[in-house]
């Protein structure tokens, strides 16, 4: 028998992970076996920890509290019900959502922008925003600029009953 007679070649792949084992077939089966007993454990115990976004379930979620209209986000429910960080957040929210729909280039709203939103005074403004950077909710970004953070996402999706029910 020729050598290459006797290699094998075997694709594996799960979730976000590929790999490719070639060889001798006992030595890709000891190599799968382990990929099979070490690396995905490994994976599916990483994605138990990982923060992610359900786009679906976020529209769906706060399908009565934000829009995205052609103007760009905006607020269903007044926003004198609201904390002037809850406002900020909301229009942060509606932004992120818009952005990953395709509706809005950027993810990101500038502080006069926020400002506007808000019809608050910029300095109410850049106070509302540093509270929210340094609580981790809201990130600045290098260039100045502010997006909601994976984890305040999360935070307004927990926190949304207790939001309506004083709204509503």
């Amino acid at each position: 028998m020729i050598e290459s007679e006797r290699k094998v070649t075997v694709n594996v792949k799960y979730g976000g992970m590929e790999q490719t084992f070639t060889g001798d077939p006992n030595d890709v089966w000891v190599s799968v076996n382990r990929f099979f007993g070490e690396l995905i454990p490994t994976f599916d115990v990483a994605c138990k920890i990982t923060l992610t976004v359900d786009l679906a379930k976020l529209i769906e979620d706060f399908k009565d509290v934000i829009a995205i209209s052609p103007e760009g986000p905006e607020l269903l429910i007044p926003k004198d019900k609201l904390t002037d960080s809850e406002v900020l957040q909301f229009y942060l929210l509606a932004t992120f959502v818009s952005f990953r729909l395709g509706k809005r280039v950027t993810e990101v709203m500038t502080k006069e922008e926020l400002q506007a939103k808000l019809g608050k005074s910029m300095k109410i403004t850049a106070t509302r925003l540093g509270e929210l950077v340094k609580q981790g909710t809201v990130v600045k970004t290098e260039e100045g600029a502010f997006r909601i953070a994976t984890i305040g996402v999360k935070k307004l999706q927990e926190e949304l009953t207790a939001i309506k029910a004083e709204v509503w």
